[in-house]
């Protein structure tokens, strides 16, 4: 008698990319591990981290959680290293989720600059229609409460120019802009199926 082997089911790959924003880094990691859980026969996540990222995530003291929840993670070494660009281009990823993207991230973005890794990757990717998720922390003209590593509020003020960047994304084909975590949800329930 022969058995047949089980074969595995091959999973979907989404890109996320942190950038250096520390508001609501929490709670978009809370809300990408829920994700992860409920997804995980269908997609796998795989974590992109910006240089700036990479110290932020140290000093909101996610750098573990992050290792412990998601099985493949690369930090910035430059714009073209991890090669995430080239797997956007090739198909590899449905689509590429910046969360939370910081003010820096989104002006490059939306003036064309690809120096960045994630800069990069978004611009090559929209290049050959992978969509674009990004979740800005600049999302409108205002103040915003924001909570320091130590649990304290942090009041910022969100400037019209950084503004302005955000609402030349939303015009953008393929650009979808995500006002806060709960959103990224949707988009997930949007193109997989869960479990």
């Amino acid at each position: 008698m022969v058995e047949k082997k089980e074969e595995k089911k091959k999973l979907k790959k989404v890109a996320w990319g942190i950038t250096g924003s520390g508001d609501r880094l929490r709670e978009t990691f809370e809300v990408m591990k829920k994700i992860n859980e409920e997804f995980e026969d269908v997609v796998d996540i795989r974590v992109y981290v910006s240089k700036a990222g990479d110290q932020v995530l140290k000093y909101y003291k996610l750098s573990h959680d992050i290792l412990e929840v998601f099985d493949k993670v690369w930090v910035e070494i430059n714009a073209n290293a991890p090669f995430l660009a080239g797997q956007l281009q090739s198909g590899k990823f449905e689509f590429l989720l910046i969360a939370p993207a910081t003010s820096n991230t989104v002006a490059k973005i939306a003036m064309g600059l690809a120096d960045s890794l994630l800069s990069n990757a978004a611009i090559m990717g929209l290049k050959a229609y992978v969509p674009l998720y990004i979740m800005p922390s600049d999302y409108e003209v205002g103040t915003v409460i924001t909570k320091l590593p130590d649990g304290r509020d942090l009041r910022l003020r969100i400037r019209p120019e950084d503004v302005e960047h955000v609402k030349k994304l939303s015009k953008m084909d393929d650009v979808h802009v995500l006002e806060k975590p709960e959103d990224i949800y949707e988009v997930f329930k949007k193109h997989f199926k869960s479990k």
